[in-house]
């Protein structure tokens, strides 16, 4: 069958183009085949013009996962929860949600068993990122900052009895912090004189 083409391609994440290339058919019929495969569950839709097979999906790395929070939302990278579970300095683990920090707006967008969550932060807060394993992803001390930053103004939850301080460099959490406001600073000199830090 010809979604079985689409299974064997070499790419995770296909495009109106790959597929017309894929099945040997022309755009506009590639454009109806996506639609109808969507339809059916043999194709899910990401965004617009971007798509994966349900059998990738399924078997999808945790790194592809990444991937997909960035092409969701650009400009964003994983941050938070997500990527301080990553990295260890955290034991609280949202199962099944990735986490992410954005330019443009805050959103949650559901595919199949996996939440999407975006929080916007503004352009000058919006840094402390590296590319990792092809997907954007916080520095250790930039994904603990806009924990502080988004909890200190009330749109994020977060324990943070869970944190294993002693991963964290405070001198580099205070940096990023400068650059948001006095609630998220105040709220920082709380959490050092609570944790010791």
């Amino acid at each position: 069958m010809k979604q079985n083409l689409l299974n064997k391609s070499n790419k995770i994440f296909l495009t109106v183009n790959d597929i017309a290339n894929e099945l040997s058919i022309n755009k506009d019929s590639a454009k109806v085949t996506a639609n109808r495969y969507t339809k059916s569950g043999l194709l899910i839709r990401v965004k617009r013009n971007l798509y994966i097979t349900a059998s990738k999906f399924r078997e999808l790395k945790e790194s592809e996962i990444f991937q997909i929070a960035n092409f969701i939302e650009v400009p964003s990278y994983i941050s938070l929860i997500t990527a301080l579970s990553y990295y260890g300095i955290t034991t609280q683990q949202s199962q099944s949600v990735i986490e992410s920090v954005s330019l443009k707006r805050t959103k949650t967008l559901t595919i199949k068993s996996i939440e999407f969550r975006f929080f916007k932060v503004k352009q000058s807060f919006y840094s402390g990122f590296t590319r990792e394993d092809n997907f954007f992803i916080a520095e250790p001390e930039k994904a603990f900052a806009d924990t502080v930053y988004l909890t200190a103004i009330g749109k994020y939850s977060f324990d943070f009895e869970a944190v294993n301080f002693r991963k964290l460099k405070s001198d580099q959490i205070d940096s990023y912090l400068i650059k948001t406001n006095s609630l998220a600073i105040k709220f920082w000199n709380k959490l050092c004189k609570h944790y010791k830090i």
